[in-house]
């Protein structure tokens, strides 16, 4: 598929670190703390409400991961990184960094 020029290869990194970020928050947040609340002090509501806020946020990762992927210059190694760190607690917020020093990169040339 064809590159994106630099000024949209920018936007989508930053859409990229946003989605990376709710992720890892959502994910942490549901691990964290509502399955502990769950199967400890049986409060079931609240995997209830986080697991649906997590599951939409992973979709927005796997859309936003597809779509950054297919129009930036990304190796075999980085896009895997990228898919393990949406299934890895605080994986979001690393791939998030690598994110930020590669739009940084791309900040010199704009």
């Amino acid at each position: 598929m064809a590159s994106l020029d630099i000024t949209e290869e920018f936007a989508q990194l930053r859409m990229m670190r946003i989605a990376s970020v709710f992720e890892g928050i959502t994910l942490v947040t549901l691990l964290g703390i509502a399955v502990p609340l769950k199967h400890l002090l049986g409060f079931s509501i609240a995997t209830a409400v986080m697991g649906p806020i997590h599951g939409v946020a992973f979709v927005f990762y796997v859309w936003t991961l597809i779509q950054t992927v297919s129009g930036g210059d990304f190796n075999k190694f980085e896009t895997a990184r990228m898919v393990v760190a949406a299934l890895v607690p605080f994986g979001g917020f690393l791939n998030e960094r690598m994110l930020a020093r590669r739009q940084a990169s791309l900040q010199a040339l704009i």
